[in-house]
Order: structure tokens, then sequence, then C-alpha cells
């Protein structure tokens, strides 16, 4: 199982909306996908039409009482996708793990590479923090959402100095698998100049797909649906199934193969 934490500690930067678009299209192109929800706000739970009623067991269950995804996943309306979702119970595991030991590890514990599944994508919260820190101690990659704007590339540099400490303290094998640039605005002139200098900057590392800013993309989640299937041809859903074909050029040889 190929692990792809999906982080930016920035808020409102489409993270959740791409870890649920592109589980749904990595599923949809025959990918046996596992969801993970390490954010709080369960909104990619809420998002794949997890109701919180629904929610026997999550990923508050599998980093505290170390359960295993089998006993805390669940399953959603797409065909190849499953879930394991986040409940309100996780807003408080940032203080528990404190005193735990391997607290940066629990999350890796779990989620082992030789699952039935074979990529898992983790939406992390929007923040630096041990919740956050799990995720990349689990994860082989990162994908970062980056929204096209000045505080963007602020942002970007300090994620991008934790993965390097990350990188030397807690998982060397992690890499940036790539930076989607996402909320993209071709009308408007900054979107552009903050592609450019991402681009400049981090070269081949940015995917070539963007995401627009596409009303579509925000009405799904208020239907518990992945834009792909709320309204597969709107632009949003396009380039996402663009995004998942780029990603999928980058994983390892073993897996395209598979």
């Amino acid at each position: 199982m190929i692990r792809i934490a999906v982080a930016n500690q920035k808020g409102g930067v489409g993270k959740t909306t791409t870890a649920i678009n592109m589980a749904t299209a990595l599923a949809a192109m025959g990918w046996r996908t596992l969801l993970v929800d390490l954010d709080p706000q369960g909104n990619a739970s809420t998002g794949l039409g997890i109701a919180t009623t629904d929610r026997n067991h999550s990923t508050y269950d599998m980093l505290i009482d170390e359960m295993s995804v089998a006993q805390c996943v669940q399953l959603t309306a797409i065909p190849g996708l499953d879930i394991v979702p986040a409940t309100v119970d996780l807003s408080g595991a940032e203080v528990e793990l404190v005193t735990m030991e391997q607290r940066a590890y629990r999350l890796s514990k779990v989620l082992t590479p030789d699952s039935p599944y074979e990529v898992c994508l983790i939406d992390c919260p929007p923040s630096l923090g041990l919740l956050t820190l799990n995720a990349l101690a689990a994860a082989d990659m990162l994908l970062v959402p980056l929204q096209c704007e000045f505080f963007a590339l602020e942002g970007l540099s300090q994620l991008l100095q934790t993965v390097e400490r990350v990188q030397q303290g807690f998982n060397s094998r992690l890499e940036i698998v790539g930076v989607v640039l996402t909320m993209f605005d071709r009308r408007n002139r900054l979107t552009g100049q903050v592609a450019e200098d991402v681009r400049s900057c981090l070269g081949s590392l940015v995917f070539d797909s963007v995401i627009p800013r596409n009303v579509r993309l925000s009405e799904a989640p208020s239907h518990g649906l992945p834009a792909l299937i709320y309204d597969h041809n709107c632009a949003g859903s396009r380039s996402y199934i663009a995004l998942a074909r780029e990603l999928i050029g980058r994983l390892p040889e073993r897996r395209k193969a598979a």
C-alpha cells in the first residue's frame, strides 16, 4: 500500500476537496483505495456521505486505542473506495498523544504496507501538530495542495522545512510526490504570478494539472458526494481526473504495473 499524506498547514486551500476527489478518481481507475480522515472537522467523511451518527469507529480509535483499519473502516458509495472517518473525539487526540510512547508513530503502526489496499490517502488537519506529524511519519509520499495567492508561498516554505525535519528525525523515506495549484483563476493576474513563482522555485514537483475555482466543487460536499460523482463533466472534475493520471505516473513502477 502506497501511503500519501495530503497536507498543508494553511486552511482553505482545497486540501479536503483534493483528498476526496483524488481518492474517488483513483478508485474509478481501478485502484483499491482507502481514505483516512485525520482532520477533527471530519469534512472528508461528510463529503463522502458518512453521517456523524454513522461513525461508530474513527481515526481517533486507531491513534489512541490502536484499533486496526479493519475495525474502523467504512464503505462508501463509490466502488473501490473505503474510508476511516473522523469524529469530534479527534480534536482531543493531540493532547492525549503528548504523554504516549512513540506518539509520532501511532498511525504508521496501523497503516502497514501489507494492507489489502493499493493506495491510501490521508487527509490532514490545517496545522503542523501531532496529527499531521503522525501522517507524515506514516506516509511514503506527500501531496501538497497550494492555493494561488501570495500568503500561500510563505506557508509552503514553512511546510517544506517541516518535511525536511520529518525526513531527518522521523521518516527518511518521505518524499514530496507533487504540489498541485488549487483555486486557479486565469482572470486574476496574481494567480498567474504565484503559479509562475511556484514553478520557478519547485520545477517539476509542480503538477501540470491545475484545479480551477469552480462552483460545482464547492456544491458537491453539501450533497455528500465527490465532485466527480456530483458533476463529472464540470471543469473541476475534469481537472482532478487529469491530476489523478499525473499522480499515477509518479508512483512506483510496481504499482503502475499492478
